[in-house]
């Protein structure tokens, strides 16, 4: 298989690049830091590629699909693991913030599809696209207007490309919490968080629910993610969330 990660320079991306690579496939790296996408590339396999790229400016998702599509021989995978989420009272958020959220989980992600599209096209390949929980399931988590209103809008970008293009397999890939793999493997979605009112709002999340008081194990994660990426159908969506603790 020939996969395209976004956002491959830390957290889940980079842990879906390199366990990709490791199964064998060829795999072309996506993300803005090349630093670390190349030390990703390194752990992936000697075949991985590393390009650079912006997914909030067009002319450079273009440019980085079409290196990735000739570095790779063609595009039969795209996983679009690009995210970002914001921390704070939905009244207190900035243009700014609300524009970053869109343009980085939503815009680039029909950006980055848009180039690849012949690609899948031309190989049935798939598309997956990883998604929140407080996007679809759940309401809103208090904190998380930003996020969840960006994931909610990138589910039906996903479905709009679902009905427009049903040759390619588009999936919503939505995944309770995780916390990644190790060192630059590890997520760092709440890095620039204000720690006092990330105190405030999580025993909110507690109380109603939202957290299991678990995390899921990266591997079972990446397990479900490559048997949607192999499966040869359409697979609308996926859910994967921690279990609770279990108590005897």
């Amino acid at each position: 298989m020939k996969a395209v990660v976004v956002g491959a320079s830390s957290g889940l991306g980079r842990c879906i690049g390199v366990d990709l690579g490791r199964r064998g496939d060829r795999v072309a790296l996506l993300a803005r830091r090349r630093d670390r996408l190349v030390d990703a590339a390194k752990e992936a396999g000697p075949d991985a590629l590393a390009v650079a790229c912006d997914v909030t400016d067009e002319s450079s998702c273009r440019a980085a699909v079409e290196e990735a599509a000739a570095g790779l021989g063609g595009i039969d995978a795209l996983v679009y693991a690009t995210g970002i989420g914001p921390l704070a009272p939905v009244e207190k958020l900035d243009a700014d913030a609300w524009r970053r959220a869109m343009d980085t989980n939503v815009i680039g992600a029909a950006l980055v599809t848009s180039a690849a599209l012949p690609h899948l096209t031309k190989s049935g390949g798939v598309a997956a696209y990883l998604s929140s929980i407080g996007g679809s399931l759940t309401p809103s988590w208090p904190g998380f207007a930003a996020y969840h209103v960006s994931k909610a809008a990138l589910e039906k970008l996903v479905e709009a490309f679902r009905v427009e293009h049903p040759s390619v397999g588009f999936t919503r890939f939505v995944v309770g919490d995780c916390a990644g793999g190790e060192g630059d493997s590890r997520t760092g979605f709440n890095d620039g968080w204000d720690r006092e009112y990330a105190a405030q709002v999580y025993p909110v999340w507690r109380q109603r629910g939202y957290l299991t008081g678990s995390l899921l194990d990266v591997e079972e994660f990446l397990r479900v993610l490559d048997v949607v990426l192999r499966c040869g159908g359409t697979v609308p969506e996926v859910t994967v969330t921690p279990r609770p603790p279990f108590q005897a």
